[in-house]
């Protein structure tokens, strides 16, 4: 059947991609800053947080509002990473057609 080798090549190459792709977000910095930069979040676009810091002063602020703060940074850093990788995802996806699938 030509259309399964076809298929298979497609496959091995959208798996190339996707190693390329994951390789090249591991490089990828996000900065993210909260508080008025008294918290700072850096993550890769994989995923992986990278840093975490915090200005001194400000975490003689009251216990609760540095929670709040430092996880609305996190939270936010999370969000831009994941949409990160999905944005590269469908570029990814998209070049890769199942006939009859779709």
């Amino acid at each position: 059947m030509p259309g399964v080798g076809k298929l298979l090549k497609q496959a091995q190459k959208m798996q190339r991609q996707m190693e390329a792709m994951q390789t090249a977000l591991e490089a990828r910095e996000i900065d993210v800053s909260s508080g008025g930069g008294a918290v700072q979040v850096k993550i890769n676009g994989a995923g992986r947080f990278t840093a975490l810091k915090l200005d001194p002063e400000f975490l003689k602020e009251e216990p609760k509002l540095v929670e709040e703060t430092v996880l609305a940074a996190v939270q936010e850093a999370a969000q831009k990473a994941k949409a990160l990788h999905d944005e590269e995802m469908q570029k990814i996806s998209a070049a890769f057609q199942v006939p009859g699938m779709f």
